[in-house]
Parts: structure tokens; C-alpha cells; sequence
């Protein structure tokens, strides 16, 4: 569907939904399986512990490959410089980790080490962005900061939001100066107002909702916590996931091999179709062997 279909979708009232088809989720539910089957784990009857020193120990050293919305070369250095230590760490980058904002996570980082005084635009805001020291970094801290310094509704701050998040060129050459007014009448400064507008747009624009944020954290995390603690288990079960992938498949058996777990070639008597934990090392499944196929191993009996 193109922006265009979007905006026509809006403009007569109907609902747009986006449903997000994550492969990592079906990574975590087979790790958890694998993980059930080696009865190595002492939580597995309610949730993993989220504040696991080996997870962001990894993390922190970054071991990032195969964990969700933290691969990638530039990601992984932002994930060494942060050396996150709680999940709030985790949801902050993910928020800021976009076109615009990211060019805040050095700052974001100084001041949550001390090196860097936790300076919010304007001091009447200090509650609104003192989780995340001063900085802005949730659309919810949008809306918040448009209704403190503008006195606006809710309702008229999510129309500015919306505006910026969209990039109506139009309607942001009208609210520009609107907002403006708005924050002097309200008694700050004309320089306040402006410098406020100019930090709110990249923002507003690619940022996410804080619920966003830590819901991607969490799924961040429990990849790399199975990574860290449950090797075996979780590559099974990565592997298994992109079978079909040949070329990610390659480096993921690579990465195995780097962290130390044994990579056992696929055999007919041993195999399954799935790629599984035997020794604390893992057999290679023959979904993913060429010129075998799902079904070849079905009718086998595999």
C-alpha cells in the first residue's frame, strides 16, 4: 500500500492497522521448547529474569548478531557505547536509533554517565524528561511537552504529532508558527518556542511511542538473554527459523562456531528435520541440507 493509499484511507474515515509478522517471536517459542526439553533452566515456569548481568555483559561487548533490533554495524557500536544495564537502556536506543534522533544517543549517553549535566529544553520540563535525561526521546514526551509549553488538548497535540510523524508540509507550515504563539502567549520566550519547534520535528517525525519502544526492548532482550545463557538452544532454534536461508544460515554457523558451539553435520540416522541440541552441541537438520526439502524428510520419517 503506498503513502498515497494511506492518506485516501484517512481522509474517509477508515481503519488502517498494521500487523507486524515477527520471525524472531517464532525464534523464542522454539528456543523455549528447546530449552524445556534439556530441563536446564530454573525459571521456565513463569519469565526470564530481566536484569541477567551475562545478557548485557554480551550485549555490552557486542555480541549483537541474531538479536532482534540490535544487529547491525552501526546499531552494535551504539549498543557498546551505551553499555545498557537495565531494559529502560534497551528502550531509550531503540526510540532513538532513528533518522534524526540518533544523532542524540552521544548526548543521551553522557548525561546518563555523568560526563554531560542533564539539561532539558526549557526548565519547566524537567518532570516531563527527566526519565531520559532531558532529552526527548518517546512521542509521548511530544504531546506532553506541546501541552505543557502551549497549553494545548490532547487532542490538538496529537493533530501537531500526526502533522510532523506524516510530514504534511502543509499543515506544518501553518502549525509552525501557531505553536509558536501558543508557547509565548503561554509566557516563555519567543527563542524558547523556536528552539523547541526545531528539536520536536525529527522527533515527532521517526521516534516511537514509549509502549513501542519497550515492547521492541523486551523482545530485545529475551533473544539475548536465551544467546547468553542457552547458546545451543537458542542457535536450534534460529537456525531452524531461516532454514530456507542459505546465506543466513551460513553466518549463523558461524557465529555458533565462534561462540564454541559445535556444529554436527547432518546425518541420516541422527538428523531431524529441524536443526536440534544432541551433546550441547547441535545436529544440523535436514530441512536445511540441499535437494532434500521438507517433504523428502517427511515421508522418511525424520
Amino acid at each position: 500500500m503506498t503513502q498515497y493509499d494511506m492518506k485516501v484511507l484517512d481522509k474517509i474515515g477508515l481503519l488502517k492497522m498494521d500487523f507486524l509478522g515477527l520471525a524472531n517471536l517464532t525464534m523464542l517459542s522454539k528456543a523455549l521448547d528447546n530449552v524445556k526439553k534439556s530441563g536446564a533452566s530454573s525459571w521456565i515456569s513463569g519469565s526470564c529474569p530481566l536484569d541477567d548481568a551475562k545478557t548485557y555483559a554480551m550485549l555490552s561487548r557486542g555480541e549483537t548478531r541474531t538479536v532482534f533490533q540490535l544487529e547491525g554495524s552501526g546499531m552494535t557500536r551504539s549498543v557498546q557505547e551505551l553499555q545498557p544495564s537495565t531494559l529502560g537502556h534497551l528502550a531509550a536506543l531503540v526510540a532513538l536509533y532513528r533518522p534524526g534522533p540518533m544523532a542524540h544517543i552521544p548526548s543521551y549517553i553522557a548525561r546518563r554517565d555523568g560526563r554531560e549535566p542533564s539539561v532539558p529544553p526549557d526548565p519547566s520540563l524537567a518532570d516531563v524528561l527527566e526519565e531520559s535525561y532531558g532529552i526527548i526521546v518517546y512521542q509521548d514526551q511530544v504531546l506532553q511537552v506541546v501541552r505543557k509549553l502551549a497549553g494545548y488538548s490532547l487532542g490538538q497535540a496529537d493533530v501537531l504529532r500526526r502533522a510532523m510523524g506524516k510530514k504534511e508540509k502543509e499543515v506544518m507550515a501553518q502549525e509552525g508558527p501557531r505553536f509558536i504563539q501558543a508557547v509565548v502567549e503561554h509566557g516563555y520566550s519567543s527563542n524558547t518556542a523556536q528552539r523547541v519547534w526545531d528539536l520536536l520535528q525529527p522527533f515527532a517525525g521517526y521516534a516511537f511511542g514509549k509502549a513501542h519502544a519497550f515492547c521492541y526492548a523486551l523482545v530485545a532482550y529475551q533473544t539475548a538473554f536465551f544467546k547468553a545463557n542457552y547458546p545451543a538452544e537458542w542457535f536450534a532454534a534460529v537456525l531452524t527459523t531461516i532454514a530456507g536461508d542459505t546465506e543466513k544460515v551460513v553466518g549463523v554457523v558461524g557465529e555458533c562456531r565462534r561462540v564454541g558451539v559445535a556444529m554436527l553435520p547432518p546425518d541420516v540416522n541422527a538428523s531431524a528435520l529441524e536443526f536440534r541440541v544432541e551433546n550441547g552441541g547441535i545436529r544440523f537438520g535436514l530441512a536445511a541440507v540441499k535437494n532434500v526439502g521438507e517433504g523428502a524428510v517427511e515421508q522418511a520419517g525424520a
